[in-house]
């Protein structure tokens, strides 16, 4: 389990693998200096679980603390849908299913998939536009 430590206090518990994804587009948004609204349930709350809501903006400290020393594969697929939804005027709504499914599967569009492709661009790293 990973941290996102939220305006140098608040720090939420996700997934390594959701919370590596997340990193990815929020880093996204905040180079375009554009703030947006990640909502999700906080399991760590609670049995039943809290409705958690924070803005993100590039103000705002955040910071992501992983727990291994290596980070885990990203996923092209994840990486579109997460990046729609926090586009959305929703927001990004994380919801437990979709995080279930990025903490337990490794689908073909996975960044490793892309570093054993021919003609991988930038050392086959996962890179916004490639």
């Amino acid at each position: 389990m990973g941290t996102l430590i939220y305006d140098g206090a608040d720090g939420f518990a996700f997934d390594d693998r959701v919370l590596v994804h997340l990193q990815a587009v929020i880093q996204q948004k905040l180079r375009r200096r554009e703030g947006f609204l990640l909502v999700w349930t906080d399991r760590t709350a609670g049995p039943i679980g809290v409705l958690r809501s924070i803005w993100l903006d590039p103000a705002i400290s955040v910071q992501f603390v992983f727990t291994g020393s290596t980070l885990p594969e990203l996923n092209r697929d994840w990486l579109t849908l997460l990046s729609e939804r926090a586009n959305s005027n929703s927001g990004l709504i994380l919801e437990d299913d979709l995080r279930a499914e990025i903490r337990e599967e490794m689908p073909e569009g996975s960044y490793r998939a892309s570093k054993t492709r021919p003609g991988a661009r930038h050392g086959g790293l996962l890179t916004w536009g490639s």
